[in-house]
Order: structure tokens, then sequence, then C-alpha cells
């Protein structure tokens, strides 16, 4: 291949970036202006053009996937076998090394590495050995907190607690896993890469010849890297190293899990001199779509800047629809889809819903469940499948009939209150042994003292406590019902600290209301013939049982803004656009927060191809309570001429 042929079909901006001599770049890449594209294509002109051994090159990305796309792409331009170059994931290349350096790292040679679940796994292990009760210190919790120390690459000994008693405790159960860790030769993956920069910061020799070996770094997304991963990264570079890194500043969604978009600008400053080089041109979205979205973000102030263009069509304005509530929202976006599939040829899958909450996905589920439209929940699990949810519901499954085994097992044991797997194992032996159900043969056992008394006071709470729950729900209204499968169980408490478990929960005790009005508006015998909480129970159950499309292609796509991101459509609806709910209530007033939730919209806007529909409601239904909502101010920072808004007669104001 020539370099005609190299660059034929890359514009100005990528073909000056793909040809940077040598040094240190920083490629601003903005939303669908063709990044993976110049990757690879760098990578190519680099062995191809200037000499530079393939196995002399260390590509790192952020996922599996893009690190083989990356392999496959270089190994079809330049007709070579990739299998042996160091092409991977931060967490990939950092295992790479500790297996070809194990003893220097003070790792075992057959090391193990553990997934999320055995990580937790093994956390529950050592709050049981310490005699921690999960409910205060949830395993999740403290898995989240060793994550984050180790991503921000600090060491028990070198946490500062301040004196917090409970920052205290939470260091101590840290020092005990790695502990755990260290006698069981187990690395979790925070620890892939803090133990990979810890050997090249403790071998000099190790350190000198990775950056001789490595003379030119490529580097995907930077805008994600943690403190971690950019410490690792800078750490091989060398005097003499070439880098490309590639990233958005204004695509930068993920300070939540510790991605720190200010290493783009520290980068800058710290490898100087960087040449920076702007990809604008954008290859997906019309022109009113990015007008719009540059707007948007223009009021960030922290961004190195960047200016979306296209050479395509101006497109149709934005559509801005503003509910009365969820319910409402949920049927005009339906409606809208219906519409275009049946009169404009569109198909199922040219269809994603965007929301900033998972607990928004169950009204838009309803709905296209109502007009038997396929549809999948990417990168999530459907409302009625959720494992909170399913909590609640077997709760008040309970109340209904307590012969229902599959609702004792997960209601017995969530949350912790005492019966572990044994006493769960006795009660199902005597269950077959007496050809009854779990509930009976609990009572039977507990009656004839037949556990152990700790067990045998366990189980005789929670019987209590179903039956206390069952008088508490007699005769109250659907949602109070839920609300008391919540909240008197303990599982309110339980999921606490997990705002989106608890949006859920509220947002069950809103499906329970608004099943309940739609119960009384049809009205007619039909309507009393059974128990409405068992006509509400059947409905879970049967949407929990359909729906959900076997073919991505073929179906409507609901996701979360989050997992929208690298991902594309023909028509995107970005709903919910309220103050409290997005930008979220917990960011609004956080300046640094509050632009990541601009960026946040900034992705959604740009996922779309040709048409954008945003939603707002005037009424929502949040933390189990409807709410007035004001539009958000997302909405009044986009340019008047690029909306268009369906409904005149109740004007939002945007300014």
């Amino acid at each position: 291949m020539d370099l005609d042929t190299l660059l034929s079909d890359l514009n100005d901006a990528q073909r000056r970036a793909v040809c940077l001599e040598g040094g240190r770049a920083l490629v601003l890449a903005g939303a669908g202006s063709g990044k993976t594209r110049v990757l690879t294509r760098r990578a190519a002109y680099l062995i191809r053009f200037t000499g530079l051994s393939p196995f002399a090159l260390l590509a790192v990305t952020f996922t599996n996937k893009a690190a083989g796309e990356m392999r496959g792409r270089i190994s079809e331009l330049l007709g070579i076998a990739t299998s042996g170059m160091w092409v991977g994931t931060f967490h990939g290349i950092a295992h790479r090394l500790l297996r070809q350096h194990a003893e220097q790292a003070g790792l075992p040679e057959g090391f193990q590495i553990l997934d999320a679940d055995d990580q937790l796994r093994l956390v529950k292990r050592v709050l049981r050995a310490r005699g921690t009760d999960e409910n205060r210190l949830p395993p999740r919790q403290v898995r989240g907190f060793i994550a984050a120390r180790k991503e921000e690459g600090v060491r028990p000994e070198a946490v500062v607690t301040e004196g917090h008693r409970y920052q205290q405790e939470l260091l101590e159960i840290y020092r005990d896993y790695e502990e755990s860790c260290r006698r069981g030769g187990l690395v979790d993956f925070a620890e892939l890469l803090l133990r990979a920069d810890e050997l090249l910061a403790g071998d000099e020799g190790l350190l000198a010849h990775y950056r001789r070996r490595f003379q030119h770094i490529l580097v995907d997304e930077l805008q994600d890297t943690n403190a971690m991963q950019y410490r690792w990264l800078t750490r091989l570079i060398g005097e003499g190293t070439g880098l490309f890194a590639v990233g958005d500043d204004d695509q930068s969604i993920y300070g939540w899990r510790g991605a720190r978009v200010e290493n783009m600008d520290r980068l800058c400053r710290e490898l100087a001199p960087v040449e920076i080089v702007r990809l604008e041109q954008n290859y997906r979205s019309t022109a009113t779509i990015l007008q719009a979205a540059n707007h948007l973000i223009a009021h960030n102030d922290k961004r190195l800047g960047k200016n979306l263009w296209t050479s395509g069509d101006q497109g149709e304005p934005i559509t801005l629809y503003r509910a009365f509530n969820e319910v409402d929202e949920a049927r005009w976006v339906i409606d809208r889809i219906n519409d275009w599939i049946e009169e404009e040829g569109y198909q199922a899958g040219d269809f994603a819903i965007l929301y900033r909450s998972n607990a928004q996905s169950r009204a838009f589920e309803e709905a296209l469940i109502a007009h038997r439209l396929p549809y999948r929940v990417y990168g999530g699990v459907r409302f009625f499948e959720r494992a909170e949810v399913k909590d609640a519901l077997a709760y008040l499954r309970l109340v209904m009939t307590r012969h229902d085994d599959a609702s004792f097992e997960r209601a017995v044991v969530t949350p912790p209150r005492g019966v572990g797997a044994k006493t769960l194992d006795a009660i199902r032996t005597a269950a077959r042994a007496q050809n009854t159900s779990l509930w009976s043969a609990a009572q039977q056992l507990v009656a004839h003292k037949q556990l152990a008394a700790r067990a045998r006071n366990a189980v005789h709470a929670f019987l209590e406590l179903i039956d206390d729950l069952e008088q508490r729900v007699a005769g109250e209204p659907l949602q109070h019902q839920a609300e008391h499968a919540i909240s008197s169980t303990g599982l309110r408490h339980h999921y606490e600290r997990d705002e989106s478990r608890l949006e859920n929960l509220d947002e069950l005790v809103s499906a329970a209301r608004s099943f309940a009005h739609e119960g009384s508006r049809a009205g007619g015998a039909e309507a009393h013939e059974t128990e409405p909480l068992l006509d509400f129970l059947t409905h879970a159950a049967l949407e929990a049982g359909e729906g959900q499309a076997a073919d991505w292609g073929a179906s409507v796509q609901l996701m979360s803004l989050h997992a929208a991101k690298g991902l594309e459509f023909p028509v995107v609806f970005l709903t919910g656009l309220e103050e409290g709910l997005f930008p979220h209530y917990l960011s609004a007033d956080d300046p640094v927060r509050l632009e990541e939730e601009r960026r946040l919209c900034y992705v959604g806007m740009t996922r779309a191809r040709t048409r954008l529909c945003l939603t707002c409601a005037e009424v929502r239904r949040i933390h189990g309570r409807d709410q007035e909502a004001r539009p958000s101010r997302f909405l009044g920072e986009l340019p008047l001429e690029t909306l268009d808004e369906v409904r005149p007669s109740i004007r939002i104001r945007l300014r």
C-alpha cells in the first residue's frame, strides 16, 4: 500500500494527524469525526512509512472490542499478523507485563485474576472473618472503596482517614482484603494496573527496557483515564518516546467512576511540547443537530475547544415536546415511533430512547408492550427483572400466597437477616421430606425447635415479618402496598447507598399507582373480579416475560445516556429533560459535576443522525411523589431557531 492509498479517504485534518512527524500529539476527536479510522491509519503509517517495528508500538484502548478492531484493521491495512503486537486495554497490557515479570512484581507465577463477582465474594469472606455486619457495611460499598483507592494509586498505609471512625474501619478491611489476596495469589482488576506501575517504578532497569522497546505509544479515549491509568501511561513515556493520544474532553462522562477529564490538559503541560490537532468534521449528524450541540457545550468553561460541522444536509428542526407527565411522555414517544414505522419506512432498530436514570425505562417499556413493538434494554435489565424490583415483588407475592417457594427463597435472604445457606438448606430438605412448601416447612422447624436457636429466631422473625406485612397492606391502595413492601421489610434501608436502585424502587411505587389508576378508569365488573394486588403481580410477571426482542436490529433500543456513548442511531429521543432529573439534583449545585451533566447531554444529542426529539414533563413522579417539574436548563441553552415545539399553545420558558 502506498501513502496516497492509505490517506485517500481522509479529510485534511485527519491526514495531518496521521502524518505527524514524531514527537507528541493530542488529537481532539469530536463526536462522529472518524477517530478510530485516524488511530488505525496512524499505526499503519508509523509501521509502513517510518520504519517503526510493529513490536515497538504500544496501543492502549479501553475495551477488548476496540483493541480487537484496531488489530484487525492494522492487519488488513498492512497485510501482517498482529497477534504479537502490544495492542490491548489498560488492564490487558498490565496483565501481560505482570505475567512476564511476576517474580519481580512480588506475585506467584500462577497468580489468579478476580472478576467482579469473585472479588465481591472475597470481600464478604473478609467481612465475615471480622464479624462485620453487612447491613452496616454493604460488601458492594466496601468493594467500591477498595477499588477507588487502588485507582488513585493508594495502598492502605497511604490512606488518610483524619481519625474518622467509619473510614478507619474501611481502611482496616482494605488491609485484611490485601492480605487475603496475598495469601491466595489473587489479583483484582484495579490491582493489575497498580501492581504494574509499582513494578516499573521500583525497577529502573526494567522501566528503561520498556521505554526503549515502546518507541511510540497510541492512546484511545484519553478523557476517560483515571489517576492510576494516567500515572502508569506517563511513566512509560521516556525522553524520546513518541505519543499519539486521541480523546474528546466534551465527551468525558465517567467522572463518577474516577475518570479525570483534566488529564488531557495535564498531559499537554507535563509532556510539552504537545501538538494539538482538532477533528471537527462530523460524518454522523445533520447541521441542525450539530449547531444545537455546539451551542450547548459552549456553556462549559473548561474546554480545549472545538466546533463540529458537517458538509451534509441541514436537516429538520429538533422536535421539543412537553408532556403532562411521564405516562404522556412515553405515549407521545411510542406514538411517534409507531407512526414513522408505518408511514415513513423506518425499522424498529432505527430508534433509541435515551434517559438519565434507568428507572425512567419503566413507562416506555409499558407503552412499547402495549403497542406490540419489540424492544431491548441496552446494557441493562428490563424494569421488572431488576434485582431490587424483584426483591420487593417477592414480598408482595408472599403476602398473596405463603406457598410461593421462589419468592420465599428470595425474600428470606434479602436483606440479610441471619438466615444463612445452611438454614435454607435445612428448610428445603424438610419441605421435600414433607412434600410441602418452604413456608410450611419453616413453620414446622420453628414450632418443633428443629433449628439452632439463632437460626430459629431469625426464621421466626421473618415469618412474623410477612404476617405483619399482610396486616399493614390490607385494604391499602396499591401504591401504599408497594411502599410497605419496600420500607417495612428493610429493603429501602438495604439499598440506601445505591441511588439507582432506590430510584427503581420508587418507580415500582409509581408503577403500582399508574396500574391502579388505569384499572379504576377501566371500570366495569371485570375491574373488581380479582384482588388488585394479584392483578398487579400478574402484570409485572407478564411484562418481565415478553417484549424484549432477541434481535438488536429488529428492536427499539432503550438505554441510559452513559450506555449510549460510542453508538449512533437514525432517530434519538432524549427524554426527561427536567431540573433535578437532568441535570441530576445531586449535580445541579456543583460546577464540576454540572459540566459533566452538560457533556452527557451533548453526548446524547450527538448520537442522532437525522432526527432528534427532546422531551420533558410538567409533572413527574420522583421518589414516590408527584412533583411539578421545571424544564432543564439545558433546553434554555439551545438556539431557539433549531427547535420546533410541537405544542405551541403551552410554551416552555427557555430563557
